[in-house]
Order: structure tokens, then C-alpha cells, then sequence
């Protein structure tokens, strides 16, 4: 098992998040049931990363879904729409990996997006504690 794999973290029963995501991840992402894909990261964080472009081919290729809104710090307006958006597009058996670098951003943007449409914002800081990220700079 690769360690993009071993590494996934569960924010609700659709969603979960995890640090980079390379294009020989997908197929296995795939083989565990997931539909979508959701990048927060921009391109050319660092050296060697796989772009969005590369990543969109992978997921098309393997017939994921694919969102691209790259999040710089926190999670800005657009980044937290396209979320929303795909979050709004999924089918309820659907399953969601969201990634950047560290998982955090995209715990960030998740919960900002399911606050959008009326999640209580204590239980989504639980859950993405239970995750493993603390969201207590995220705002309300």
C-alpha cells in the first residue's frame, strides 16, 4: 500500500482527506471506491509535484471526477465555492478525496464548504479533530 493510501483520514462519511496525491495514486484510489478527487493544492508548491493537469488526466483516466481550487493559507472564496460545488454534485453513496500538501488546508476548505450549506460549526471542528486537524483558526 502506497502512503498516500495508508495516510487517508475520515471527516465525514463521504469526505476524506489526505496530503499529496500523485497520478499512480488514483487507480487505487479508485479500487477503494472513491468517485471524486478535490485539490486543494496550486501547482508548483514544490519540486516535483504532479500538476492539476497531470492529475486531471489520471483521474479522467480512471474515471474519477476531478475539482482543482487551490488554496494558498486559508481557504479563500472561490476555493470554498468549488468545494461547496462539488460537495452539492455528489450522489449520496458517492466517496470524496480531498488533498493538498499536509491534509489540512482541504480539512479547512471542507468545513468551510459544509458550513456554507448550515453545518454546525462545533461539530465540523469535532469531526476534523477526530481527523486529526485543528480548526480552531478556521473562521466561524
Amino acid at each position: 500500500m502506497n502512503a498516500t493510501i495508508a495516510a487517508l483520514r475520515q471527516l465525514s462519511p463521504q469526505v476524506w482527506v489526505a496530503g499529496g496525491v500523485r497520478p499512480g495514486d488514483v487507480a487505487g484510489l479508485k479500487a477503494l471506491g472513491f468517485a471524486w478527487l478535490v485539490n486543494h493544492r496550486p501547482d508548483h508548491e514544490e519540486p516535483g509535484q504532479a500538476t492539476a493537469a497531470d492529475l486531471a488526466r489520471a483521474a479522467a483516466e480512471a474515471g474519477l471526477t476531478m475539482t482543482h481550487a487551490p488554496v494558498r493559507g486559508l481557504p479563500d472564496d472561490a476555493a470554498v465555492a468549488a468545494t461547496r460545488a462539488t460537495l452539492d454534485a455528489m450522489k449520496a453513496d458517492d466517496k470524496a478525496l480531498f488533498f493538498c500538501r499536509s491534509g489540512m488546508r482541504s480539512a479547512a476548505a471542507w468545513a468551510m464548504a459544509e458550513r456554507l450549506g448550515g453545518a454546525d460549526p462545533g461539530s465540523l471542528r469535532e469531526a476534523a479533530a477526530a481527523a486529526g486537524y485543528d480548526l480552531g483558526r478556521v473562521p466561524r
